[in-house]
């Protein structure tokens, strides 16, 4: 079966195309894509270039690519969207309307949606990075009286990439702490957790799938075996209720719905908005 190529085109780094394309079509479960990002198209020349890139998928796959743009300047979208494709441009999409309600003609801002127009952002967003890898597996540095979130959960429970999507898309500062087998054996947290109860959220996820994790990480030994995944699991969903934690199952849900269910439970206050 041939996988329809999904372009994602920006004159930026090409986050916000992806995040918006990738957020529709996985709403066509049925269907297959290939995806490919074309990042900093900044002048004609690159333009087109991507119009080629693009004609030559839609004659070699006898499919109409899917092309979804970010591009700022007029005269570069006028471009693109001669490409055979099917062309989804997200400025005209919102900007048209948005004009039109607002009653002013929108500025031409190359980066306005992708962090660097606004340094303070930006800097909010390194800060709370910096915080997070800090302050990853319980580290050493544990500044947890700085932080808006803890996460606590068995290892490989998605703690590390949750809090650095968190502090990069959001400026939140969180930190992670993994249970060990000696707290979950005695069923009580350390103390300097106890005494930030009030930011704790929990972590759990299948039997299955944690195991699939860490066989990936050290297929041998006791770690990724079925029994110490189901005790760990059982003993951490225990210690969850005796303390009140809440928590949330990440099985089935991306980073991107981890970090909004967190955010809603707990009401951390965003510091930047993506």
């Amino acid at each position: 079966m041939v996988k329809r190529a999904v372009f994602f085109l920006s004159d930026q780094t090409g986050v916000t195309a992806e995040a918006l394309g990738h957020s529709l079509i996985t709403q066509f479960p049925g269907q297959s894509f290939r995806e490919m990002t074309v990042p900093f198209i900044d002048s004609e020349d690159k333009a087109r270039e991507a119009v080629r890139t693009i004609d030559a998928a839609s004659k070699n796959d006898a499919l109409k690519p899917l092309v979804f743009s970010t591009l700022v300047q007029p005269d570069l979208r006028t471009i693109v969207r001669d490409a055979d494709g099917l062309h989804l441009d997200i400025f005209d999409a919102f900007l048209e309307p948005l004009s039109s309600e607002l009653k002013q003609q929108p500025t031409v801002t190359l980066g306005g949606a992708h962090g660097m127009s606004d340094i303070d952002a930006y800097m909010k967003r390194i800060e709370a990075t910096n915080f997070a890898l800090a302050n990853d597996d319980g580290g050493v540095s544990r500044d947890y009286d700085v932080a808006d979130v803890i996460l606590v959960g068995v290892s490989r429970s998605g703690k590390t990439p949750t809090c650095l999507y968190l502090a990069l898309q959001y400026g939140v500062y969180a930190a992670n702490y993994p249970l060990t087998d000696e707290e979950l054996e005695t069923g009580t947290l350390p103390d300097f957790l106890i005494e930030q109860k009030q930011k704790l959220f929990g972590l759990t996820i299948a039997p299955l799938r944690l195991q699939q994790i860490r066989k990936e990480r050290r297929p041998m030994g006791n770690y990724s075996s079925a029994q110490q995944v189901r005790f760990e699991l059982r003993e951490a969903a225990k210690m969850f209720r005796r303390y009140g934690i809440p928590h949330v199952d990440t099985t089935e849900f991306s980073i991107e719905e981890i970090s909004s269910r967190i955010l809603d439970s707990t009401g951390v206050e965003r510091r930047v908005r993506p």
